[in-house]
């Protein structure tokens, strides 16, 4: 098997974070009751509300994927459509799963930035209450994006109200919302419910834990029916427990912040060094965790020999590089002196 050197390819690739793995170890000791309803679920539950606010209600999931179509189904009927963009991850890398499972129609914008915008979604409303047409009942946004940019918080507030003012809902895949409300420098309440998103799809697995998401409900009523959703979706954990103390872990002690902003530092570094590097040009904004570059693709190929990471757009030679909370300025270093040694 191949050994590479510290990943620059995804946030994924990680390691859990020593925190949680401790606290894995410390309920690992004792039965507990099943599907959520010992006492370390509760704990957590509990923390989120403080987190995230008191009306706020959250489920605990395998994975993001099972975090968006699951939250999805629950906001929607089949004869609906989600709004979201062409480089959604709801749209491009989980294999048609919202359209299978909640059976509504994704309705993918293109964007220049990863970022929807009100005027977008207008052409698309002249179809309601046409019998023949899907739909929009959803706009979903990610924060922050699969282009490593960040809305701004009036660009979200502004969002929501729109879609809310043409009866339409909105969600937010979250899968990397630790970093972006550590980009603006905001808590999680304040990137989340205070933007008047109605649903979130929370994403612990890219900073920091071993495995396990959440979806949190900001509009009461849409969490009514979630649980019986949960199920029939296959992310209701017997042993919840697992779950719910790598949450409250990450959510206790600002460590959540902590990780999301070393990551973020190492992403800038990245990027400062990548300008200086003739040949290379960095192609989206660097304010969360992402570094997006054009090279040549013969020297992407041969940096590729010792370290792994993911083509974005081959026919552009656009490369993707994700840094981690466990990502050192060594690592950057070395991966910079790389690429200027795949470069000649």
């Amino acid at each position: 098997m191949k050994r590479y050197k510290r990943s620059f390819a995804s946030d994924n690739n990680s390691i859990v974070h020593p925190r949680v793995m401790e606290v894995l170890q410390k309920v690992n000791h004792t039965h507990e009751l099943s599907y959520g309803e010992d006492a370390y679920t509760q704990s957590a539950r509990k923390k989120f509300k403080e987190v995230f606010g008191r009306e706020s209600e959250v489920f605990f999931v395998f994975n993001g994927t099972g975090a968006n179509v699951t939250g999805l189904a629950a906001m929607t009927q089949p004869h609906q459509a989600v709004v979201c963009t062409e480089t959604a991850h709801i749209n491009v890398d989980e294999c048609g799963a919202v359209e299978r499972f909640a059976g509504c129609r994704l309705l993918p914008l293109q964007t220049s930035d990863g970022k929807l915008r009100p005027e977008q979604i207008q052409p698309l409303l002249h179809v309601l209450g046409v019998q023949h047409h899907s739909q929009p009942k959803v706009v979903s946004i990610t924060q922050s994006t699969e282009l490593g940019t960040v809305y701004s918080l009036e660009e979200v507030k502004r969002l929501a109200a729109y879609a809310h003012s043409k009866g339409m809902l909105v969600h937010m895949d979250g899968a990397r919302i630790c970093n972006a409300a550590a980009s603006l420098g905001i808590s999680l309440k304040a990137a989340t419910a205070d933007t008047g998103i109605d649903v979130l799809s929370f994403g612990g697995t890219k900073n920091g834990l071993m495995f396990g998401e959440a979806v949190v409900f900001f509009n009461r009523q849409l969490a009514d029916s979630y649980q019986y959703i949960r199920k029939q979706g296959t992310q209701l954990a017997s042993k919840m427990r697992y779950i719910a103390v790598q949450f409250e872990t990450l959510l206790s002690d600002q460590l959540w912040l902590e990780n999301a902003q070393k990551a973020n530092a190492m992403a800038a570094m990245l990027a400062e060094e990548a300008e200086r590097i003739p040949g290379v040009r960095i192609t989206q904004p660097v304010q969360a965790n992402g570094v997006f570059v054009s090279m040549p693709k013969a020297a992407a190929e041969r940096l590729m020999q010792e370290y792994f990471f993911y083509p974005w757009n081959e026919e552009q030679e656009e490369y993707r590089w994700m840094t981690s909370f466990d990502t050192e300025e060594q690592d950057v270093l070395e991966f910079a002196a790389a690429v200027r040694e795949a470069m000649r």
